[in-house]
């Protein structure tokens, strides 16, 4: 929760760390597991449901715990649990028949199968279940996201990359006469997502909210960014009431949360491709650049990096802690975007190559319920 100017919770959460971590191999169950945990991963930077699950089996092993509250805390999380798993069930059945119907998996190679991992992605974005339509279509929107990005960065010439550029920009159908076969197939889909979320809010007399969806998506192809304002704007879309067009208005101005959860997830990114060689050989990473810039090692540019993330998450605990020009539940879109980031990227990139993370995650949030 530290902000910018408390040098003093910035000392003390470098004391901390380095004596918990000498002191680790000393401790004795649960309070071993409890350390080592907080070590890895922060309750902030968590996943709310995913941390719940965690200390509820930490708890019942401490001694002085409280039955009753250990119970309840059980229940709720099952209940939870349930009533998501069944939500969920036909709407990942409905995207996952949609993801097999396009059959990319054969007709473009190159490019990453995640769907599963995409869901995993916007649960921790809107675990609510009152979200689950917005999850449906965000699911759609990340995992066409994930095919653009495997198109510019793992297979597509600079020469194609122009007019698939131009294409997205435009958002026209007609376009797809200047497109490479390959290229129509992943641009004909993603007009169709975008397409099928008009349809879906024009039902609930909200279709305007599509289009401010587009035009961030246009920005962010337009622009070397991480994609994730695009998200941060598209996950509006599907929240009901509590969004109003001033949220789409306020999100246009590349507010501060916005900005902070983009630069973390494009650093940590950067960080993640560079150390386990994910670009292709004639792509440079941000890192390399940043080396070659400025004449510094790889590990100083990683810390470098981290410095800016460290930032970008004192500017997220900002603006939770001054007024608010946008109420919690829109801010914790973003929050949740970093949250998930630091989760399946901490220790490399757990999305493209998936990790504890992210199958901990979804068997803990969508298959085993909590012993009773």
């Amino acid at each position: 929760m530290r902000i910018h100017g408390e040098d003093v919770l910035d000392e003390a959460i470098s004391f901390t760390t380095t004596h918990l971590t000498l002191a680790a191999p000393t401790l004795d169950y649960p309070l071993s597991e409890q350390v080592d945990h907080a070590l890895k991963q922060s309750i902030r930077r968590g996943l709310p449901r995913v941390e719940a699950r965690q200390y509820i089996s930490v708890y019942q092993d401490i001694e002085s715990h409280n039955k009753s509250l250990l119970e309840f805390a059980k229940i709720d999380f099952n209940l939870l649990q349930v009533l998501i798993a069944g939500v969920c069930k036909d709407r990942f059945q409905f995207v996952g028949k949609w993801w097999k119907d396009l059959d990319f998996t054969r007709k473009l190679p190159f490019a990453r199968d995640r769907v599963i991992e995409g869901y995993f992605w916007i649960m921790g974005v809107y675990f609510e279940p009152q979200y689950s339509l917005g999850r449906k279509m965000l699911t759609k929107v990340i995992a066409m996201a994930s095919i653009v990005d495997d198109t510019y960065d793992s297979y597509a010439t600079y020469d194609e990359l122009i007019p698939y550029t131009d294409a997205i920009e435009r958002w026209d159908i007609r376009c797809m006469d200047q497109l490479p076969d390959f290229m129509k197939i992943s641009y004909k889909a993603l007009l169709d997502v975008y397409e099928e979320m008009e349809q879906l809010m024009a039902e609930q007399g909200r279709q305007y909210r599509v289009e401010y969806a587009r035009k961030a998506e246009f920005r962010d192809n337009a622009l070397p960014t991480s994609g994730y304002a695009m998200l941060a704007i598209t996950a509006f879309v599907g929240m009901g009431d509590v969004i109003t067009p001033q949220t789409f208005t306020w999100a246009a101005t590349d507010p501060k949360i916005i900005k902070a959860s983009t630069i973390t997830c494009r650093f940590m990114d950067d960080i993640a491709e560079h150390k386990f060689k994910h670009r292709r050989e004639d792509d440079c990473s941000a890192i390399e650049c940043y080396m070659e810039q400025y004449g510094v090692t790889a590990q100083e540019a990683y810390d470098k990096f981290n410095r800016h993330i460290e930032s970008s998450w004192k500017d997220v605990n900002e603006e939770f802690l001054k007024p608010r020009e946008m109420p919690v539940a829109v801010l914790n879109r973003n929050l949740n975007l970093a949250r998930v980031m630091d989760v399946l990227y901490r220790e490399g990139d757990g999305y493209t190559h998936v990790g504890k993370a992210a199958k901990g995650g979804i068997t803990s949030l969508l298959i085993e319920l909590v012993p009773l």
